[in-house]
């Protein structure tokens, strides 16, 4: 994958105070991180097959992926109030 070759190789957790990198165990709020790109499978013939992959970039300069299903039953109620609370500050920052 080429985000692994990029090296996006920490594969971030989502948890209740944050998103948690198991190689370090440190917890990063959601104004600590950055969501660089995303990435969505669909399965075939199944729409609880569907999933997408956050590749995220951390203050403290780490970078891995955080994987989720989306559309179906499966997905995870953290990583998704996580990327909202993500995408919102992003929104508010000033682009230059």
């Amino acid at each position: 994958m080429v985000l692994h070759a990029d090296g996006y190789v920490e594969n971030f957790i989502a948890k209740e105070k944050g998103l948690e990198a198991p190689s370090t165990k440190k917890t990063y709020k959601a104004e600590e991180v950055k969501v660089s790109s995303f990435y969505r499978f669909e399965g075939e013939s199944d729409p609880g097959d569907n999933a997408i992959v956050y590749a995220i970039e951390t203050v403290d300069g780490i970078k891995g992926m955080l994987v989720d299903s989306y559309g179906g039953p499966y997905a995870n109620r953290k990583v998704s109030q996580f990327i909202t609370e993500v995408e919102d500050i992003s929104k508010k920052e000033p682009h230059t």
